[in-house]
C-alpha cells in the first residue's frame, strides 16, 4: 500500500512539473511557419446545393452530415473512388481531395491542373468539361455552362467546351481586356462577369496608354531587366475604362454607352436576373458623386439612372446589387448614406422602397433572404464595434432578431433556406470553433472546438478596453498585452503597433484579440505590446473613418498620442523606452509619429511607408486626400520629408524593392533627405519583394525587426 501511495505522489508531482514545463515554451521565429500553432479548421465545409445537408473533407474523404438529423453522418465519396470514376489519366497524380464547389444538389465541380471536372451523383460519373491554359490569369468560371473567361497578357479569352475563343486581339500592351481596373479599389476584384445563364460575358476594357510607367527592375537575371508597371499617381492621368459585353454565340462585342471614358470609375457591375440588363455605378474622378445606371445588355443603350449618391468627402461603393428571387424587379443596395453601412430595398425603376436596416452600426455582410423573402439575413457590428454577429430583419415590420449569441466574431455560411447556419466562431476565449445553428441560434451540433493551440506556450495577459479621443466622446478601442512573467514592480519597454488607415481594424473580439503571432512573441521578449484603433480605421461608421479626409495623419496621430499618454500613467511602463512599428499606412503613421513627436519614441520601424501622398496611386490617394492641386496644404502637412530635421533616436526603414503599392521611391527619397539633413537612419530592403514579405522572407523580417528593438530599446 505504501508503494502504491508513493507512486501516486510521484505521478502527481511529475504531471504538475510536466505542465509547468509545457507552459514554459516560447516562440521561435520559425514557429510562424508551424501550422500546428494556428487554429484548427475544417476543410472545404459548405452546404450541398439547396439541401440541408452539408459536406466537408476529412482524411481525403468527402463527409456528409444532415442539419435535420445531427447524428447522421455519411462517407459520401473517397478520393480513390473519385479518381476511379474518371476514365482519363490526368487525375492520376492528384493526392488530396480537391476543393469542390456545389453546383446543385447532385453536382459539384473542381479544378485540377487548369482543367474543370464535374461529378454527377445521379450516374456516379466524373467528367472533364473544360480547360484553360496553364499561364491563364483573371480566371472566371461560370457555374451554369462551365465556360471560362481568362486573360493571357493583356488580352481576354473564353474557353467553351475546351475550345478557346479570343475576345480581343489587342497588340498594344497598354490596353487591357478582362483585367481588374482601379487597382482593386471600390470592391472590384473581377475583370469579367458572366451573365446569369452563362451565355454572355461582361468585361472591363482598360486603356492606360496615358498612365505613367513606373520603372521597376527585375534583378534576377544576368543583366537586370526593366519590369515597368503602369502606376497612376495622385493628380496625374489615370486609366480610361469601358464595359463591354461579349456574346460567344455571335462572336461580337457590344460596349455600354457610358459617358467618358476618362476621369471616372465603373463600379458595382451587376447583371439583372434575366440577363437583359446590366447595371453600372458611375463614380466621378473626385469620388464624391455616384450615379447608378441601367443599360440594355444587347444594344449597350443607356436606359435610365436609378439613383445618385453624393457626399462632400467621398462616396465609396463596395458592393454589387443583390436581386430578390421572388421579385426579380427588386434589389438590395448597400450604402453609407446615413453614416453607417446599411441595406436599402429598391425597384429596378429606381424607386426606393424602404431602408431595411438602420442604426449606429455597420452591416458587414449580406447573406440573403429566406425562401419567402420575408426576412433579410446579415452580419453586423450591432452588438459591439469589435464583434460580428448574425441578425435577421423582418422586411415589412422592421423587427430585428439577433441569431448568434456568443460574444466574439461569427463568420456564417447559411443554408439556402436560411433554416440552418454553419458558424465559424472565434473569441478571446476560443481560437476557432465550428457550430451548426438553427434559426433561433441554438447550437444543435458542435463540429470542432480548438480553444487554444498555444496552450503549451507562455503567453502574456491580454486585455481590450477603450480610451476617449480628444473630443471626449469618441471611444477608441485598445489592446494591451503584458510581458510574460509580468512583475508589477518592474518597468518594461513598450512596443506600439499601428496601422490606422481605412479598411482595417486591428482590435477584434477574436482569438488573441487580433494580435496574432509576432506581437505575442514580442510580449515574450519582455515588451508591453499596445495597439489602438484610431479614427480613420474600419467598422466604426463613415464619420469615424472619413474624418481623415484631406488631412491624413492628423487625427490618427492625435489618437495614438492619447494611447501614449495613457501608457505613461502605468507604473510598469518605462516611458523612456517607447517604440513604434507599422507597415504601409502604419509605416506612414510610424514615421510621422517618430518625427513629429521627437523624443517620445526611442526606436521606430516603418515598413513600406508612404512618405509623400503625391507618390501614391490615384484611386486610394485622391479619395482621402483629393489631388495635390486641390489640397496642396494637406499634402504638404502630411509630407514626412518636411520633418526629417526632427529625427531623434533609432529608425529602421524596410521596403520591398518591387513594391507595386507603395513605390520604392517613397523610402529612397526619405533616405536622400536624411543624408541632406545629416541624419542617420537604418535601412533594409527585400530584393524582388512586393508590398509585404511572405514565407521565409517574412520569418526573416520578424527576426530583423525583433533584433532591432532588442538592440536599441531594451
Amino acid at each position: 500500500m505504501k508503494k502504491a501511495k508513493s507512486t501516486l505522489i510521484f505521478l502527481i508531482i511529475f504531471a504538475f512539473s510536466t505542465q509547468l514545463i509545457a507552459q514554459d515554451k516560447i516562440f521561435t521565429f520559425n514557429d510562424y511557419m508551424n501550422w500546428d500553432l494556428y487554429p484548427g479548421s475544417i476543410q472545404n465545409i459548405s452546404w450541398r446545393g439547396n439541401t440541408n445537408y452539408f459536406t466537408y473533407v476529412e482524411k481525403n474523404v468527402l463527409i456528409q452530415k444532415s442539419a435535420l438529423k445531427p447524428d447522421f453522418v455519411d462517407s459520401l465519396l473517397k478520393l480513390d473512388e473519385l479518381k476511379n470514376k474518371y476514365k482519363g489519366s490526368d487525375m492520376e497524380d492528384i493526392s488530396r481531395f480537391p476543393r469542390i464547389t456545389w453546383v446543385d444538389d447532385q453536382h459539384f465541380y473542381f479544378t485540377n491542373d487548369h482543367k474543370i471536372y464535374v461529378y454527377d451523383f445521379n450516374n456516379e460519373e466524373l467528367n472533364r468539361v473544360n480547360e484553360y491554359p496553364e499561364d491563364a490569369e483573371n480566371v472566371e468560371i461560370d457555374k451554369e455552362s462551365f465556360s471560362v473567361a481568362y486573360t493571357l497578357s493583356n488580352n481576354l479569352y473564353v474557353s467553351v467546351d475546351g475550345n478557346q475563343v479570343a475576345v480581343s486581339e489587342e497588340g498594344n500592351e497598354d490596353i487591357l481586356y478582362g483585367h481588374v481596373p482601379s487597382r482593386n479599389e471600390f470592391g472590384i476584384n473581377n475583370g469579367s462577369f458572366w451573365s446569369p445563364d452563362g451565355s454572355k460575358l461582361a468585361f472591363y476594357r482598360i486603356d492606360q496608354t496615358e498612365v505613367e510607367k513606373y520603372p521597376m527592375v527585375d534583378i534576377f537575371h544576368r543583366i537586370a531587366k526593366p519590369d515597368p508597371v503602369s502606376y497612376p499617381m495622385a493628380g496625374q492621368k489615370s486609366q480610361k475604362v469601358q464595359l463591354g459585353i461579349f456574346d460567344p454565340a455571335l462572336n461580337q462585342i457590344t460596349y455600354m454607352r457610358t459617358p467618358g471614358p476618362q476621369n471616372q470609375y465603373l463600379t458595382s457591375v451587376s447583371w439583372g436576373p434575366e440577363g437583359n440588363f446590366i447595371y453600372i455605378g458611375l463614380l466621378n474622378r473626385d469620388q464624391n458623386h455616384l450615379e447608378m445606371n441601367k443599360y440594355d445588355a444587347s444594344t449597350g443603350k443607356y436606359v435610365k439612372a436609378l439613383f445618385e449618391e453624393k457626399n462632400e468627402r467621398y462616396v465609396e461603393p463596395q458592393h454589387s446589387m443583390y436581386f430578390l428571387q421572388t421579385q426579380p424587379d427588386r434589389f438590395v443596395w448597400q450604402s453609407r448614406r446615413d453614416g453607417w453601412n446599411h441595406l436599402y430595398l429598391y425597384s429596378t425603376d429606381g424607386t426606393l422602397i424602404k431602408q431595411l436596416t438602420k442604426g449606429e452600426w455597420e452591416v458587414t455582410d449580406l447573406l440573403g433572404f429566406d425562401p419567402d423573402e420575408e426576412w433579410v439575413y446579415y452580419e453586423s457590428t450591432a452588438a459591439s464595434p469589435i464583434e460580428i454577429q448574425l441578425y435577421k430583419t423582418d422586411i415589412k415590420k422592421g423587427k430585428i432578431k439577433k441569431i448568434t449569441s456568443g460574444d466574439g466574431t461569427h463568420n456564417i455560411i447559411a443554408s439556402n433556406d436560411k433554416d440552418f447556419f454553419l458558424d465559424i466562431f472565434s473569441s478571446t476565449e476560443m481560437a476557432r470553433a465550428y457550430y451548426l445553428l438553427n434559426d433561433d441560434g441554438e447550437i444543435i451540433l458542435t463540429l470542432k472546438e480548438d480553444k487554444d493551440p498555444w496552450a503549451d506556450y507562455k503567453i502574456g495577459e491580454m486585455e481590450i478596453f477603450t480610451l476617449k479621443a480628444d473630443d471626449n466622446k469618441t471611444d477608441l478601442y485598445c489592446r494591451l498585452i503584458k510581458p510574460t512573467d509580468f512583475d508589477p514592480q518592474k518597468e518594461y519597454p513598450v512596443l506600439i503597433y499601428v496601422y490606422g488607415g481605412p479598411h482595417a481594424q486591428l482590435i477584434q473580439n477574436s482569438w488573441t484579440g487580433g494580435a496574432g503571432f509576432w506581437l505575442n512573441m514580442m510580449a515574450q521578449q519582455g515588451y508591453v505590446v499596445f495597439t489602438l484603433d484610431n479614427r480613420g480605421s474600419a467598422n466604426r461608421g463613415f464619420e469615424f473613418e472619413s474624418i481623415i479626409h484631406r488631412q491624413c495623419g492628423e487625427k490618427e496621430m492625435a489618437d495614438q498620442m492619447t494611447g501614449v499618454e495613457y501608457l505613461k500613467t502605468l507604473d510598469y511602463v518605462d516611458a523612456e523606452k517607447m517604440g513604434v512599428d507599422g507597415w504601409s499606412y502604419g509605416g506612414f503613421l510610424t514615421t510621422s509619429l517618430f518625427l513629429r513627436y521627437p523624443g517620445v519614441f526611442k526606436v521606430a520601424c516603418a515598413g513600406g511607408p508612404v512618405i509623400d501622398w503625391k507618390w501614391y496611386e490615384v484611386m486610394y490617394g485622391e479619395r482621402y486626400m483629393d489631388t495635390p492641386m486641390q489640397n496642396p496644404d494637406g499634402y504638404e502637412k502630411a509630407k514626412v520629408l518636411n520633418y526629417v530635421d526632427q529625427l531623434e533616436g533609432k529608425l529602421l526603414i524596410i521596403h520591398g524593392t518591387n513594391d507595386p503599392v507603395v513605390m520604392w521611391q517613397n523610402s529612397l527619397t526619405f533616405l536622400d533627405e536624411c543624408i541632406k539633413k545629416g541624419k542617420q537612419v537604418d535601412y533594409f530592403v527585400y530584393p524582388g519583394s512586393g508590398h509585404n514579405m511572405r514565407g521565409k522572407a517574412r520569418v526573416h523580417m520578424f527576426e530583423k525587426i525583433t533584433g532591432y528593438f532588442n538592440d536599441n530599446l531594451k
